[in-house]
């Protein structure tokens, strides 16, 4: 299991990250006669797009100047990839990526505008790099996307300014992957009000820490999602613990939800969100207001493919 990370460790990493990332403001959503209930957190304005920079660049620059020098690797659906190409950048290191075949083109693209090296497999190769720790017979420093621990730290910055924002929030909706920002962000809420409700989101297509807290620890499900974002068909048995420690409930929204969300936020806020970064408001629109209160959802992308975002916008006409 995976210790929990303590409030002085997040303080030191939102103070570190404060000139590289953005302190992302809370926006009320203005599609609903209840707007001023639910917030966005507007990770889209990070300069990768994306909130993963909080976590993959606490963790790079959490490596030693050897570690460093080897380059860093990781393994991404498309935004951790983005945000370790900055990072190489920034630092001047080579940020090696292995992708999916199937990631949106804009990602792969954005990638490589950054410096990075997309490295493109099959789904299925991709998961068992993981699954079969193939990262220690290379040679660079592998920043795990979900699992390394300065990853989470540097994502909980982000529950830290929700809660020097809205204090009172009762509510604050994550989605979840492989569940690096969950463990991140619920872990820094709590440290500071544990009585703030954490839900977790997932698309009912990929259910896997929803199945995992169902049967009482991580099994593997299909995985059939537009989420590509969040699209893993597991939850480790490292990260299972914790996030069944720091979550209230489990969400699974649709994929029409989802597709109704980022038409929604693109009218009513002119925000562009990716499906996995509408997942959050999916599931809180689909709350009664009496249930969910004041609450938070983490808008966590923007990087959408523009056939796929044609064919969302063409369902509302």
């Amino acid at each position: 299991m995976i210790d929990r990370p303590l409030l002085d460790e997040f303080k030191a990493a939102a103070n570190s990250l404060e000139s590289i990332t953005v302190r992302t403001p809370l926006i009320p959503y203005r599609g609903g006669d209840d707007d001023t209930e639910i917030l966005l957190k507007p990770e889209v304005l990070q300069p990768v797009n994306s909130f993963k920079l909080r976590g993959v660049f606490n963790a790079v620059a959490s490596l030693s100047a050897e570690e460093k020098a080897r380059g860093v690797s990781t393994v991404s659906a498309g935004n951790t990839a983005q945000a370790l190409a900055w990072c190489g950048r920034y630092f001047g290191i080579s940020a090696r990526s292995i992708m999916p075949e199937t990631a949106p083109r804009p990602k792969i693209e954005a990638v490589k505008a950054y410096g990075g090296i997309p490295v493109l497999v099959p789904t299925a190769e991709l998961f068992r790099f993981l699954n079969e720790h193939l990262w220690e017979e290379e040679p660079y420093s592998f920043i795990h996307p979900w699992t390394n621990r300065q990853v989470m730290i540097g994502h909980g910055s982000m529950g830290l300014e929700i809660m020097d924002d809205v204090p009172d929030v009762n509510g604050v909706f994550i989605p979840v992957g492989g569940g690096g920002l969950l463990g991140g962000v619920g872990s820094a809420i709590k440290a500071v009000n544990p009585s703030v409700r954490i839900y977790a989101v997932e698309p009912e297509g990929c259910p896997a820490l929803r199945s995992a807290v169902d049967h009482g620890q991580p099994i593997t499900v299909e995985c059939k999602t537009i989420c590509d974002g969040v699209a893993v068909p597991y939850i480790t048995d490292e990260m299972f613990p914790l996030l069944n420690e720091l979550l209230d409930d489990v969400l699974l929204v649709s994929e029409g939800s989802v597709r109704t969300a980022i038409r929604s936020i693109l009218w009513h806020n002119k925000m562009l969100a990716e499906p996995a970064g509408a997942l959050a408001l999916a599931a809180a629109l689909e709350m009664p207001l009496t249930d969910r209160g004041k609450s938070v959802c983490l808008v966590t992308g923007g990087s959408i493919g523009v056939e796929l975002l044609m064919e969302i916008l063409q369902e509302d006409q």
